[in-house]
C-alpha cells in the first residue's frame, strides 16, 4: 500500500519573509500590530518578566513588544532562514533564536512561562499536533491567534478571490470552529482563560480602505456596542493548564 507523504510543516518560512513583512506595511499594517501586541501584553500581564517562546515568532511582530515589557524572549522557527527579521536583536544579544520541527520543539517539557504562536495555526496542516506542542512546553499558558468561523471568515472559501486581489500574497488558510478549538486544548489538559477577538471588519477590507483613523473608528464603534466580542476575528486565545 501507498501512504500519503506526510506534509512538512514549516508554514512559518513565508510569514518569516521579506514578502510577508510588506502586509503590515502602511499606517494601517502598524495599527494591526498595535493591536495584536496590546492584546497580547494585556494576556501576559499575570507573568511578569516571563520566559516566553514564541513559535514560528520569525515575522518579529511581537519580538519588540516583549522584549520592551521584560520578557525573556527564545524565538522559533523551522529553518535558520527564519531569524532573518530578528537579527538585530540577536546582534545585541536581547533575544535567542533555536530552529527545529514545528511538532517536535527542541525543548523539555514546561520549559518556558507562556508559550506564543501568532500567524500560524491557520496554515498548518497537523494543526491538533502543534497545539498539543504548545502545551507540552507550557509551564503557566498558551497564546496563540486563529480565525473563526463566527465571524466573515464563515464565507471565507467564497470571498478568498476577492481577498487575494486586495492582498497579493495571501495564502488559503483554515477557519476553526470555537469547539475544535476546545477539543485540541483539553486533549492537551488545558482549558481557556481568556479570549479577545481583534476586528470586527475583516482585515482584508481595513487593508482596502487604507485609512487607519476610519479602521480605529470603526472598530471602536463595534467594540462599544459589544458586536467584536460575538463575531470578531482573529481571535487571541490563552489557554492554562487545568488544575
Amino acid at each position: 500500500m501507498t501512504h500519503a507523504p506526510v506534509p512538512v510543516e514549516d508554514a512559518d518560512v513565508h510569514t518569516a519573509s521579506p514578502e510577508y513583512a510588506t502586509r503590515f506595511a502602511g499606517r494601517v499594517g502598524a495599527w494591526f500590530l498595535e493591536v495584536q501586541a496590546r492584546i497580547t501584553l494585556e494576556l501576559l500581564t499575570p507573568w511578569p518578566q516571563a520566559t516566553v517562546l514564541d513559535v514560528g515568532g520569525g515575522h518579529g511582530q511581537l519580538t519588540g513588544p516583549l522584549l520592551d515589557a521584560g520578557c525573556r524572549v527564545t524565538v522559533h522557527g523551522t529553518s535558520d532562514a527564519c531569524a532573518g527579521r530578528i537579527q538585530a536583536d540577536l546582534a545585541a544579544g536581547r533575544v535567542r533564536f533555536q530552529s527545529g520541527p514545528l511538532l517536535a520543539l527542541p525543548w523539555a517539557d514546561r520549559s518556558f512561562d507562556v508559550v506564543l504562536a501568532f500567524r500560524l495555526l491557520p496554515h498548518v496542516e497537523r494543526w491538533r499536533a502543534l497545539v498539543a506542542e504548545l502545551c507540552r512546553v507550557a509551564r503557566h499558558a498558551v497564546v496563540f491567534d486563529y480565525p473563526t468561523r463566527r465571524s466573515v471568515n464563515l464565507l471565507s472559501d467564497a470571498l478568498f478571490g476577492m481577498k487575494k486581489e486586495v492582498e497579493g500574497n495571501t495564502r488559503p488558510f483554515r477557519v476553526f470552529s470555537e469547539g475544535e478549538i476546545d477539543d485540541a486544548l483539553a486533549a492537551a489538559s488545558f482549558v481557556t482563560r481568556a479570549r479577545r477577538p481583534e476586528f470586527t471588519v475583516p482585515m482584508a477590507l481595513h487593508r482596502a480602505m487604507g485609512r487607519a483613523s476610519l479602521s480605529r473608528a470603526l472598530e471602536g464603534t463595534a467594540a462599544a456596542v459589544g458586536l467584536t466580542s460575538i463575531v470578531g476575528s482573529p481571535v487571541v486565545r490563552r489557554a492554562e493548564p487545568v488544575p
